[in-house]
């Protein structure tokens, strides 16, 4: 018979001395760490202005307190449901437009047997996301500018009308997402070809001999196997459900089709910094307002997600 193993104890380290075994690490996490606290966390006592009537003479602390004023008065204001339908509706368009897009993206250049096309595709989709933001609009403007744009042109050609559509209400959410789709589906393809690359060729090799088709493949192995990345990107999307895209808005934005791209944002930015004599408080408590609700649909979908597939981020 074999000797019985021993248990051989290993002498715990304590803090000071692990730290000081791997001060190289701690060190360089130090950096990052001091960064995040100066750019996130310090400017975090500023919020309190939006409990204030906040003068610039009298300063942050200065100031006297009106406690729950400035989100009362917002939540009272005439137009907040109509702002806060426009920017819940523009949301959950983005998010059942674009969301599933990258997803789709990802599988179908897994499945392509070509190198050469699938670098190829994956170059013209990555491109357009280096576009910035104002470069996008105005080549928006350009394509779809009533007088003079490509778009308008062919539809005249075939016997049309010109359409105004920078400055129709009806035609400015489907501008605004599907632009969107088409500027951000390669960049955010990226994740899921990734999680696709872990996925055990094992599988598909089982699957293919038990005559499994492509599509039966995809549904029963692929999508399980990425579905923990599919709900911490829903998680992380979610916290931005009415946090619309703001320079992209203000840049649409315009006086004939205010009625539907009057966001929380760009309220806050037209009532709180541009106007003639700006309400800092009143655009803080706005702003505030808009992180909490974002906060909870965080906490909301992350709780959601745990208990139906146990794939949230805590």
């Amino acid at each position: 018979m074999s000797a019985p193993a021993r248990l051989v104890l290993v002498p715990r380290i304590g803090t000071r001395k692990r730290i000081a075994r791997s001060w190289g690490l701690y060190l360089l996490l130090l950096l990052p760490f001091v960064y995040v606290f100066i750019s996130n966390y310090i400017p975090m006592y500023g919020v309190i202005i939006a409990f204030k009537r906040f003068s610039i003479r009298q300063g942050i602390l200065g100031s006297p307190w009106v406690g729950f004023y400035h989100f009362q008065r917002f939540l009272g204001s005439p137009s907040f449901w109509q702002i806060l339908y426009n920017t819940i509706a523009l949301s959950l368009y983005s998010l059942m437009a674009g969301f599933p897009i990258p997803i789709l993206l990802a599988i179908g250049l897994n499945y392509v047997t070509s190198n050469k096309f699938r670098k190829t595709a994956q170059m013209i989709t990555y491109a357009p996301y280096f576009l910035s933001t104002v470069i996008l609009v105005g080549l928006l403007s350009q394509l779809f500018n009533a007088r003079y744009g490509l778009v308008n042109r062919i539809i005249e050609l075939f016997g049309g009308g010109a359409v105004n559509f920078m400055g129709q209400a009806a035609t400015f959410r489907g501008m605004f997402v599907w632009s969107g789709v088409w500027q951000g589906a390669g960049y955010g393809s990226i994740i899921y070809i990734a999680a696709l690359a872990g996925v055990d060729p094992e599988l598909h090799e089982a699957a293919s001999i038990d005559g499994a088709s492509i599509w039966k493949r995809i549904w029963h192995i692929d999508i399980p196997s990425i579905l923990p990345t599919i709900s911490i990107m829903l998680i992380l999307r979610m916290g931005s459900i009415i946090g619309v895209e703001f320079e992209k808005v203000f840049l649409m934005q315009n006086p004939m089709n205010t009625v539907v791209s009057e966001t929380i944002q760009t309220y806050e930015y037209r009532v709180g910094i541009s106007a003639q004599r700006p309400d800092f408080s009143f655009g803080a408590a706005i702003g505030l307002f808009q992180n909490v609700i974002g906060f909870i649909m965080v906490l909301t979908t992350n709780f959601i997600t745990n208990r139906l597939s146990g794939n949230g981020l805590w």
